[in-house]
């Protein structure tokens, strides 16, 4: 799904963080909130939760479970 949307940008990378830009980290956000119904905001876009793909998932683990 977010390879659909930022072709461009290497999910396989080791610090994924760096590969975005703003518009990219704001997709993300937006289309995990949309697919998953959890509520993402700016403060968790952070580094340490856009690391890697593995942190990513952690995230909305994280957030479903707080649910």
């Amino acid at each position: 799904m977010l390879e659909d949307a930022l072709p461009l940008v290497d999910f396989d990378s080791d610090f994924l963080f760096s590969e975005l830009d703003s518009l990219g980290v704001t997709t993300i956000l937006m289309m995990l909130s949309d697919e998953f119904h959890i509520k993402l905001e700016a403060t968790d876009a952070t580094p340490k939760n856009l690391k890697t793909l593995d942190s990513i998932v952690a995230l909305v683990e994280k957030k479903l479970a707080e649910q």
